[in-house]
């Protein structure tokens, strides 16, 4: 019996489409996104541990390793790669019945797409497939209601588009969706209490069993049969029998030109995505408020999914790790408050550890609430209320931080926080031309131009805090 979803995705990934310049612009707007939180992270423990790992798999061809000057096979390059992705948790969002990192796709399959020697176009094409599929998935059901995690879809989208780039023919790519996820389902117990190293690898690492199945199924290996509507499929496990939202799945039956992409959120801050607001609003009574020794309470209002995901474990009230603190409102919004800004430097273990952080932790509170939950996920809404020493309360509420697809980041400020992450890593000219090739990704005659750009690193030039 064929799986109509499974048939679906495989052909929907290899159609001919003819990308709009929209789709094509933020195909590459996501990609200096990515390449400048790659630099960011390059000096910290799990990105380094990664390009560690790699090093024992040196191969005369296949795949830069970023901040490394040797190669290895497309899916561990893919892996490490997108490790520096996720890292700050600074790349793209999209949200819906299901949160996703669509950039999460990115590192593979420029990955693969240098050891096949693709050209920008093809790898432009990958991208926005991917993106599509992993996005259209996310308004078709979600894993995280029934304790699975959002990187499944990462992994399905990552095979659809390294079966394009490898220019599989359908029955090949059904079989490369199968392998990338049936033996590979990711749990949710990754985003459950306390966060460790894992939280920035597991997408990577679905995106790589995404690579793992398109390159197998090249050489006539099969996967498993009905992978979504089999008795042991993903709708029987992953579900608990409910199935597809078909309406998220029209464009794609009808056969659509991608351009989904151009919904996903580009992130201002490294934080999780549910707390952009939360620093939007802590940096403005920051400096209605002043020392934040003034305040006395902090109430923070959110939403459903905001506090299932990011505010309710134990764990968030008094993080350990930067996993932890990153993903918890709590510390998100007192350190915003203390200090005006979030920054990659706001997670740094004795920030998190310190007494003063604790502290204001420890006057701080957190509460789901109705009306800001039916305004999601259309917004991201937040009111944080503080009560002052002196008897005074402020209170402020966001609902479209910068880069939403409600409050979109233009080209110039992209390129800024790009600046801004790749400063100390890319000299001048190497950001001047990583970004001019970006720009013209769809016209380059290899997507090795791009990663010629990466940066080596020093063998002494790691900068990791011990845990």
């Amino acid at each position: 019996m064929i799986d109509p979803y499974q048939s679906l995705l495989a052909h929907y990934a290899l159609q001919p489409h003819c990308l709009s310049p929209q789709t094509i612009h933020e195909v590459k707007r996501r990609l200096i996104d990515s390449l400048g939180v790659m630099c960011a992270a390059i000096h910290d423990d799990s990105p380094t541990a990664a390009r560690n790992y790699a090093a024992q798999f040196k191969t005369k061809s296949g795949a830069a390793v970023f901040g490394a000057k040797f190669k290895t096979t497309p899916e561990i390059a893919g892996f490490v790669n997108g490790v520096h992705v996720r890292y700050l948790d600074y790349n793209d969002t999209y949200l819906s019945l299901e949160p996703l990192h669509p950039s999460d796709v990115i590192p593979p399959l420029l990955a693969l797409a240098e050891s096949v020697d693709a050209n920008g176009k093809q790898l432009v094409g990958a991208i926005a497939v991917a993106y599509e599929i992993g996005m259209n998935l996310c308004d078709a059901a979600s894993l995280r209601k029934h304790g699975w995690d959002h990187v499944n879809y990462i992994g399905l989208a990552a095979a659809a588009g390294a079966s394009r780039l490898l220019k599989l023919n359908a029955a090949q790519t059904s079989h490369a969706l199968s392998i990338a996820l049936v033996p590979h389902a990711a749990m949710r117990q990754t985003r459950s209490g306390e966060l460790s190293m894992w939280k920035g690898a597991a997408a990577a690492n679905s995106a790589r069993n995404g690579l793992f199945g398109a390159l197998l199924t090249a050489q006539g290996f099969t996967g498993p049969f009905e992978m979504f509507i089999g008795k042991m499929g993903i709708f029987a496990q992953l579900f608990e029998g409910e199935v597809f939202r078909e309406e998220a799945l029209q464009t794609m039956q009808r056969g659509e030109a991608p351009r989904r992409i151009c919904d996903s959120y580009i992130k201002a801050y490294p934080v999780e995505y549910h707390a952009q607001s939360a620093v939007d609003v802590a940096q403005a009574l920051h400096q209605e408020i002043g020392d934040w020794r003034r305040i006395e309470k902090i109430e923070i209002e959110t939403f459903k999914a905001s506090y299932e995901i990011i505010a309710s474990d134990p764990e968030k009230q008094k993080p350990t790790t930067r996993e932890t603190a990153d993903h918890s409102l709590q510390y998100i919004t007192c350190v915003g408050l203390m200090e005006g800004a979030v920054r990659r430097e706001s997670f740094s273990l004795k920030k998190i550890r310190s007494e003063a952080v604790r502290e204001l932790l420890a006057k701080t509170t957190v509460k789901e609430n109705d009306r800001l939950s039916a305004l999601y996920p259309e917004s991201i809404p937040v009111v944080v209320t503080v009560r002052l020493r002196d008897g005074n309360t402020v209170s402020r509420e966001a609902r479209y931080p910068r880069g939403h697809a409600g409050n979109k980041m233009p080209d110039e400020e992209l390129v800024k926080k790009f600046e801004v992450n790749r400063a100390g890593i890319l000299s001048n000219s190497q950001a001047k031309t990583i970004l001019n090739r970006c720009w013209r990704l769809d016209s380059l005659k290899s997507a090795s131009e791009i990663t010629q750009c990466f940066p080596i690193l020093k063998p002494t030039g790691a900068k990791t805090e011990k845990r």
